[in-house]
């Protein structure tokens, strides 16, 4: 099985950019800082990890994610190559992102001085169900 949890803070804004095609799709990507559980002497360890998103979960990352912020993510780790413009073979590992959240509260970003995302004090992205409305859901 190949699956990844990780809890981190992002090193920068997330970046989405479009794939081409006749049906495009958001790809979104950003790099989480992980301490590492063992501290060595001198200090913390930290691992970069870039992450990959797609779709609405590249869009919510773009529009709410920011720099410094807390998240944690789940998915798969994907490996790859390609050959540079140099013609030196390039490895890659990415995580694959199948669920995204925050991991901290607003407050616990604006206390710690941490950015909150700009329309943070808006509506959340989803809606309550409507009284009465259990009976045509497909689900209970």
């Amino acid at each position: 099985m190949n699956k990844v949890v990780l809890v981190g803070r992002l090193t920068r804004e997330p970046e989405v950019r479009y794939s081409q095609g006749e049906r495009q799709t958001a790809v979104g990507r950003y790099t989480l800082a992980v301490d590492r559980r063992l501290k060595r002497e001198g200090g913390q360890e930290v691992d970069f990890i870039p992450c990959v998103t797609f779709g609405k979960m590249a869009e919510f990352a773009e529009k709410y994610f920011r720099k410094g912020m807390r998240v944690s993510v789940s998915g798969r780790i994907q490996t790859g190559s390609y050959t540079n413009k140099d013609g030196i073979k390039v490895y890659t590992t990415d995580v694959f992102v199948e669920e995204q959240e925050f991991a901290e509260s607003r407050g616990e970003r604006q206390g710690a001085g941490g950015n909150a995302p700009e329309g943070a004090d808006a509506e959340p992205p989803w809606m309550d169900v409507p009284e009465g409305l259990d009976d045509d859901l497909p689900f209970h």
